[in-house]
């Protein structure tokens, strides 16, 4: 489901999966290796220590220092940047009182802020767009539009305005948006937005785009008041609308300025709402986006005679359908169209928050690894597939079968041919990171990995590139093969072993961090060191050692560790003979807990190894440094779960 509220500010450039938002709402690649911009380094000094450099006034509230002036845009992205490092209170918000911020651009998305204090601190600035996303429930949509309205310049002036998700109090209808006149982009998805609220913001004189997704609208005829202006409509899953399909056509017929429609949905609802939508020729003359993503009955043939009755469109959205495999989209013609196609699943919110079937997702995307050369479209594909990899059930992984064989050689193959032209670039990136998702707990891929020179490739990379963000993924690539009990003994070549101890030492944490880890998998099995015991030892001590110059657990990384499971962890976390490796089993898993003990505390305690943690504690024979971080560990589970029961502690 594609939304389209900004069409001219849709990127021109391909927008990396991962990527994550920055406070202009464009997406940032934290984990490319390049230095942060000076303004942010600057900004992040000042939003850790608000309380020491902004003196209070008596009320409690912050105050820039008087000295203090933010340019705009400064002041736009300062605010966006607390927000997103979860910073933004009616404290904090303060220091916006007054004139020394200069705002245009408010987002305060899922940020816990009063009313009041958005009101006081926000709405007496000149605004021009405000993103309350999934805003907390004390700042309801009323008091936002109550607020926003209290500015004369705001209600001429305000162009957009983004409440996905935001709560509106049952007592509070109807939502009043009628004062401002110079709104354009409105989008209200997952609110509770109703007709009438409709028929209200239908008359809005300004109004151009607009998402009424996941609403309570009954009725889309209000649509025609602003059929003469509305551009842009996003209106999938209207679970409650009650209207007729001729009802619904006849509304969409006369939106004759409408450049872009997305109708998505999902399967499960078994709508054929689109595919009667292609049938209609007096329909959409201008239209030059349409997603019908999910939407049921959709053949080529329909589609392709849509299309050619409208020769402006540029893209067709066609995910979870039938289509989109004839002669015709894989035409001269049909590229562009295969180019936007890819580029909307690159979008970061479909591949992590909505349902849909991922597995034939991941077959799609890697059909046109398989068969296109073009550059542009193999970033993409790869790129996909780096995130499909990770969201995918080991079950789903095993269903790939043949394709998840053609998927490592694929990838194997893209990353030789960079590393062997010195060309260190996202497709690199992506392609082993798609490779170290797709290994993960998956043995049956990590012996494909093998079987296809992965080893070697691997060392060539090392040998080429000497990146962070590279080794690392290198690193975490070898780590899921150590795992593999009948695989590991693969990786005790001379060659492999110099660059996984060389890499222990690496300044950077993340890099000595799955370096370290997968000495400890290799180093397990006694027996297969037979031949070589005292290289063996050697590892282990430096293993020992290098964990000591490591900072606490609690430590921050560049680089988010996440783990499907901790099964591959107890086998060292039972090995009192091996302390060293012991060691670092502790450290990863006190690791993910601190920062994610919602998830991970649970997945310890489920997989059962909470008794493993009480043995460290009370052996004798366990290390001091470990016993204490089991301890560690068992006190957050106590703090997080104290109502858990399944299994006793210690």
């Amino acid at each position: 489901m594609v939304h389209f509220l900004h069409p001219s500010r849709v990127p021109r450039s391909l927008v990396p999966p991962d990527a994550r938002k920055d406070a202009q709402g464009w997406r940032v690649v934290q984990e490319e290796a390049s230095p942060y911009p000076l303004v942010d380094i600057c900004l992040n000094v000042l939003i850790a220590n608000l309380e020491k450099l902004c003196p209070e006034r008596p009320d409690g509230t912050l105050c820039l220092p008087e000295h203090w002036n933010f340019p705009q845009e400064v002041a736009d992205h300062f605010l966006g940047m607390m927000t997103w490092q979860g910073r933004l209170t009616d404290k904090t918000a303060s220091i916006f009182q007054g004139n020394q911020m200069n705002l245009k651009l408010v987002s305060i998305q899922k940020a816990k802020i009063s009313a009041s204090a958005f009101i006081k601190y926000f709405c007496h600035q000149k605004l021009i767009e405000v993103d309350a996303t999934a805003v907390h429930s004390d700042l309801p949509v009323p008091d936002i539009i109550r607020g926003l309205c209290s500015s004369n310049w705001i209600q001429q002036n305000l162009r957009c305005l983004l409440l996905d998700s935001a709560s509106v109090p049952h007592n509070s209808r109807p939502l009043s948006f009628g004062q401002l006149t110079g709104l354009r982009t409105l989008s209200v998805f997952n609110v509770w937005f109703h007709s009438e609220d409709l028929a209200n913001v239908s008359q809005l004189p300004s109004l151009e785009n607009l998402d009424i997704s996941n609403t309570q609208v009954t009725n889309i005829s209000a649509l025609l008041t602003c059929k003469d202006r509305l551009k842009s409509l996003t209106m999938h899953y209207l679970k409650c609308l009650t209207m007729t399909k001729p009802q619904v056509f006849a509304v969409i017929r006369e939106l004759k300025c409408l450049l872009h429609l997305d109708i998505s949905g999902h399967k499960q609802f078994r709508s054929d709402l689109a595919f009667d939508l292609l049938q209609q020729k007096d329909i959409l003359p201008n239209i030059v986006s349409l997603d019908i993503s999910g939407s049921s009955y959709i053949t080529d043939r329909a589609v392709e005679q849509f299309i050619q009755q409208r020769p402006a469109m540029q893209f067709v959205g066609l995910l979870g359908t039938d289509a989109g495999y004839s002669d015709f989209f894989t035409a001269k013609q049909g590229l562009k169209l295969q180019k936007n196609c890819l580029l909307s699943l690159t979008n970061a919110r479909i591949l992590t928050d909505v349902p849909f079937d991922r597995l034939s997702a991941a077959r799609f995307v890697l059909g046109w690894l398989y068969k296109d050369e073009n550059p542009k479209i193999q970033t993409m594909a790869v790129s996909i597939f780096s995130i499909l990899a990770l969201q995918l059930t080991r079950e789903q992984v095993t269903q790939l079968d043949e394709d998840l064989f053609m998927a490592v050689k694929e990838l194997l193959a893209i990353v030789k041919q960079k590393t062997t032209e010195n060309i260190d670039d996202p497709t690199l990136l992506f392609s082993l990171k798609a490779l170290w998702n797709l290994t993960d707990e998956s043995p049956a891929t990590c012996k494909h990995f093998m079987e296809n020179q992965g080893l070697a490739i691997c060392i060539q990379v090392l040998e080429t590139f000497s990146e962070s963000t590279i080794q690392r993924k290198i690193l975490g690539l070898l780590s899921n093969v150590a795992e593999v009990r009948e695989l590991s003994a693969k990786l005790m070549t001379e060659d492999v072993v110099k660059h996984i101890s060389t890499l222990l030492h690496s300044e950077q944490i993340e890099v000595s961090y799955f370096a370290a880890g997968i000495i400890a998998h290799l180093t397990y099995d006694k027996q297969s060191w037979l031949l070589c015991d005292l290289q063996r030892s050697a590892l282990l001590q430096d293993l020992h050692a290098s964990i000591q110059k490591w900072p606490s657990s609690r430590c921050k990384m560049s680089a988010l560790v996440t783990y499907r499971s901790f099964k591959t962890f107890f086998p060292l976390l039972g090995n009192f003979s091996q302390p060293a490796a012991q060691l670092w089993a502790l450290w990863a898993v006190y690791h993910v807990c601190s920062k994610n003990p919602s998830v991970y505390c649970k997945m310890l305690a489920e997989e059962g190894g909470l008794q493993l943690l009480c043995d460290i504690q009370v052996d004798g024979q366990a290390n001091p440094q470990a016993q204490q971080i089991a301890v560690s560990i068992l006190e957050d589970f106590r703090m997080h779960f104290t109502s858990y029961r399944r299994f006793p502690l210690c």
